[in-house]
C-alpha cells in the first residue's frame, strides 16, 4: 500500500469516529436504517388535494408508521404568510424537526447568485422559521449545490459554522420531484387519470436509488450509515409516502427518526470537492478518487429518468 492509498483508507476509517473527537467508533450495523427528510414545503400547488389535505396526508403517513419523526427543510418563502405558518405549525406541534432551506430556494452554483446574497437568504429564512419550537439550525442547500468554486463553498461554510449551523446532508438522493412533475401535468390534462403507474415507477425508482447509495456507503466508508432520504413536500408524497415507508419496512429496512440519523459522524464531514454538494456519500466517494466509475454528475436529475418515463407513457 502506498502513502496515498494509506491516507485514503485512514480517512475513511476516521469517519467512523464521533464528530466531538471522543474517538468512539461508530458501530457497524447490519440492518439498513432510513430517516425521512423532506424539502421545500411547497404547498401552493393545489392539484387534486388542497394544501390542508396534502399536509394531513403526509403527517398522517408518518404518524401511522410508529409516529415517525421526519425533518422538514423549509424554503422560508413558503412559510412567510398565514397559510404557510398555519400548515407548518402542524409539523411543529407533531414534533418533527424543522430546518432551514434558504428563503428563496436559489441555487448557489448559479452564476446569478453570489455567496453574500446566498448567505443573506439563509438569514432571511431563519427570521421566518426561528419562532417554531422544533426549528434547528440545520441547513440544507437547495438542489444540494454547495458552491461552484472553492471560494464560494468556503464562504458559505464559514458562515454556517460561525452561526451554529450544521449541514443537513442527504445520503440517499433521488428524483421524486421529476415524477411529481409528470404526475401533476397528467392530472392537469386528465383529472381522472390512473395514478397507479406513477406509484409503481416512484417506488421502483426510490428503491433503486436507495440500494445504490447504501452500497456506495459500504464501499466508501466500510459501513452502513443511518440514511437520510431526500423527498419533497409534493402531491406525489401526499399520495404515496405511506407506500414508500411500507416498502422500506417490507424489504427489511428500519425506519428511524431524522434527529437520530443526523447524530452519525458522517454528517459532520466536509468533502473538499468542487463543484461542492450532492449526496454526502457521493461527495465522499468523489473526494476519495477511487469510485469515479460508479458516479455521475449531477448525482440525480430528471434527465436520468426521462427515457424510462417516456417509454411508460408517464
Amino acid at each position: 500500500m502506498n502513502r496515498r492509498e494509506f491516507n485514503i483508507t485512514l480517512g475513511a476509517a476516521t469517519l467512523g469516529f464521533c464528530a466531538n473527537g471522543s474517538g468512539v467508533m461508530a458501530k457497524s450495523v447490519t440492518q439498513p436504517r432510513v430517516a425521512v427528510t423532506m424539502d421545500d414545503f411547497h404547498w401552493n400547488n393545489a392539484i387534486k388535494l388542497t394544501p390542508q389535505q396534502r399536509n394531513q396526508a403526509i403527517l398522517g403517513a408518518l404518524k401511522s408508521r410508529g409516529n415517525l419523526k421526519a425533518a422538514l427543510f423549509v424554503a422560508g418563502k413558503n412559510a412567510d404568510n398565514e397559510t404557510g405558518k398555519s400548515l407548518l405549525r402542524e409539523w411543529d406541534t407533531a414534533g418533527h424537526m424543522i430546518g432551514n432551506h434558504s428563503y428563496s430556494h436559489s441555487e448557489l452554483n448559479s452564476e446569478k447568485v453570489t455567496a453574500s446574497a446566498f448567505i443573506a437568504d439563509i438569514q432571511k429564512a431563519e427570521d421566518v422559521l426561528k419562532n417554531f419550537s422544533r426549528y434547528q439550525k440545520s441547513f440544507r442547500f437547495p438542489y444540494l449545490k454547495e458552491g461552484e468554486s472553492e471560494a464560494e463553498r468556503d464562504a458559505v461554510r464559514a458562515f454556517l459554522k460561525q452561526n451554529g449551523y450544521r449541514n443537513g446532508h442527504v445520503t440517499i438522493d433521488a428524483s421524486d420531484w421529476a415524477v411529481d412533475n409528470r404526475l401533476t401535468r397528467r392530472l392537469q390534462k386528465d383529472p381522472a387519470a390512473d395514478l397507479e403507474p406513477y406509484r409503481r415507477f416512484y417506488l421502483a425508482h426510490m428503491w433503486e436509488r436507495s440500494t445504490y447509495y447504501d452500497d456506495l456507503s459500504r464501499k466508501v466508508l466500510g459501513r452502513r450509515v443511518p440514511h437520510t432520504v431526500l423527498i419533497h413536500f409534493n402531491l406525489l408524497n401526499a399520495l404515496f409516502l405511506g407506500d414508500l415507508l411500507d416498502m422500506y419496512q417490507k424489504k427489511g429496512w428500519k425506519l428511524i427518526d431524522a434527529v437520530d440519523a443526523f447524530k452519525d459522524p458522517v454528517f459532520a464531514t466536509e468533502p473538499m470537492t468542487v463543484p461542492a454538494g450532492e449526496s454526502i456519500i457521493w461527495a465522499l466517494a468523489k473526494q476519495s478518487g477511487r469510485f469515479d466509475s460508479l458516479l455521475r454528475y449531477p448525482g440525480e436529475d430528471a434527465q436520468y429518468e426521462k427515457t424510462k418515463m417516456d417509454q411508460m407513457g408517464l
